[in-house]
């Protein structure tokens, strides 16, 4: 995902619709349902679980990523704004918001303010009376950590690096002032690159990257890479890389390019599971999750304005895909309110929707659902384990899924297809099962089955695309599913 220039403005900006006045009342009457909710930063700092697949808390309580990428929101968003979207997505239970730093050198955000406005020297960065860029910043990340997010800050974006923007001497520069800023905020997560191969000015991130690390111990640090591939590639190895990210990108099946090296083979484009299994072959393991996988309303390949758009069924399957092959979490992305898109505003990629609409779209209300369902197991036990689906398995949509725990498997099928399930791949002489519905969390039982036998089980919704569903299988003595049915 490259996104273009960022709008300066250089006076404040509130859309003809009044966004300003309906967004005020409604941060009244909603925030106290967040901001009385348990701070999560108690738990201590976030670090990688002992089996290098997960991450948890400094108390051992699990972490499941849910992030949304509100790529543009220090540049597009006034203060009343920010808080209404940061709001909004703890409402929905994300606790990770991805941002774009700077998406130029320099950028300016909506009151008028440059980020580097002394190119890379930020020692006279504060000055007195002025509101500045790195102060709208400083509000934007404390503000989140109220509402129990973390910032995802991906401290600029690849485009700019591969044209000359930052060198290696303004990469320890900068590095160093965001260190220093934000070392002691306890909700930062720092992502090098954005959206560009780890071996275009692969200098410039190393030393951004150890410029960071050398100042601030506190935070966990991973690369975003280009779409289709995953940071495993180049940075697997390095010290300061906690957790690897891959973009799966916005591509359909056959919409092939031919224009790059990727992680997963043409004509498999949109199978985002294979990245997580590519991860997971390499040494040493680390946690992976996919940062960017297709947008909701956004054309697919991205460039073609006449494509038909991703929906709701298809980030649906993005992330349970991921997440049952191993992801430690999983980012959602929009294409309006990745870029904050208002009347008047120039929009990339088709964005026709003013952002704070698009807040009641399906795909962006039904993630929750899929964080709710993994921290109902044992987490930390958790693997994938596709030996579960007996006999063939299906191809593109008709692939199912599977992930388990010693007395319960999980798994998720988006086609609603007829499968065979090993039920003896977990403890019990008997089974409960369930359907659990992604698109609103219900629960359906099935009934009470023999665990040493493979079973046929057929979905009641039909065979076709977005009739997902997710096969719940428990050990009859445990009371897992109680806790997704507290969640409703």
């Amino acid at each position: 995902m490259i996104l273009k220039k960022s709008y300066k403005n250089k006076t404040n900006f509130y859309s003809p619709l009044g966004v300003r006045g309906s967004l005020l009342l409604l941060l009244f009457t909603t925030t106290t349902t967040t901001l009385f909710a348990a701070n999560p930063f108690q738990n201590g700092k976030l670090k990688v679980s002992e089996n290098q697949h997960y991450l948890q808390y400094e108390n051992g309580q699990p972490f499941f990523w849910l992030g949304d990428t509100g790529w543009l929101l220090p540049e597009r968003l006034d203060r009343d704004e920010a808080e209404y979207y940061i709001d909004e997505c703890s409402k929905r239970d994300y606790n990770v918001v991805q941002v774009q730093t700077i998406n130029d050198v320099p950028s300016y955000n909506i009151y008028g303010q440059s980020s580097n406005p002394d190119g890379f020297d930020f020692k006279n960065i504060n000055k007195k009376g002025v509101y500045g860029y790195w102060d709208h910043m400083d509000y934007i990340i404390k503000m989140a950590e109220k509402k129990g997010i973390y910032i995802g800050m991906t401290c600029i974006w690849g485009g700019l690096v591969s044209s000359d923007k930052m060198n290696v001497k303004e990469a320890q520069s900068y590095g160093k002032f965001l260190g220093e800023r934000y070392k002691d905020s306890p909700n930062i997560i720092w992502m090098i690159g954005g959206d560009i191969r780890g071996d275009i000015k692969t200098e410039v991130w190393e030393t951004l990257a150890k410029a960071i690390k050398a100042v601030d111990k506190n935070h966990l640090m991973t690369y975003h890479p280009r779409g289709r591939t995953c940071s495993t590639t180049w940075f697997n190895d390095s010290e300061w890389l906690d957790f690897n990210m891959f973009q799966s990108g916005h591509r359909r099946y056959g919409q092939r390019n031919g224009d790059g090296d990727y992680t997963i083979a043409e004509n498999t484009e949109e199978d985002s599971w294979r990245y997580v299994e590519k991860s997971f072959s390499m040494l040493p393991v680390k946690p992976v999750l996919d940062g960017e996988p297709s947008y909701e309303d956004i054309p697919q390949g991205l460039h073609n304005l006449k494509e038909v758009r991703w929906n709701d069924n298809d980030v649906r399957r993005y992330a349970y895909w991921s997440v049952f092959a191993g992801s430690f979490g999983h980012t959602y992305g929009h294409n309006s309110i990745m870029q904050f898109y208002k009347p008047s505003i120039f929009g990339n990629y088709g964005a026709d929707r003013p952002w704070y609409d698009c807040l009641k779209d399906p795909g962006y209300n039904q993630m929750k659902y899929l964080k709710d369902l993994m921290l109902a197991f044992p987490f930390f036990e958790r693997v994938p384990d596709q030996n579960i689906i007996a006999g063939q398995n299906g191809e593109r949509y008709d692939r199912a899924i599977a992930t388990r725990g010693n007395d319960y498997l999980l798994v998720y099928n988006y086609t609603a297809r007829p499968m065979s399930i090993d039920l003896s791949k977990i403890s019990g002489e008997k089974k409960k099962c369930w359907w659990f519905n992604p698109k609103n969390g219900d629960l359906q039982f099935i009934g009470e089955f023999d665990g040493s036998k493979v079973t046929d089980f057929t979905i009641d919704a039909g065979y076709n695309s977005g009739n997902d569903r997710v096969l719940i299988a428990v050990d009859s003595s445990k009371d897992y599913v109680k806790k997704i049915m507290q969640k409703k």
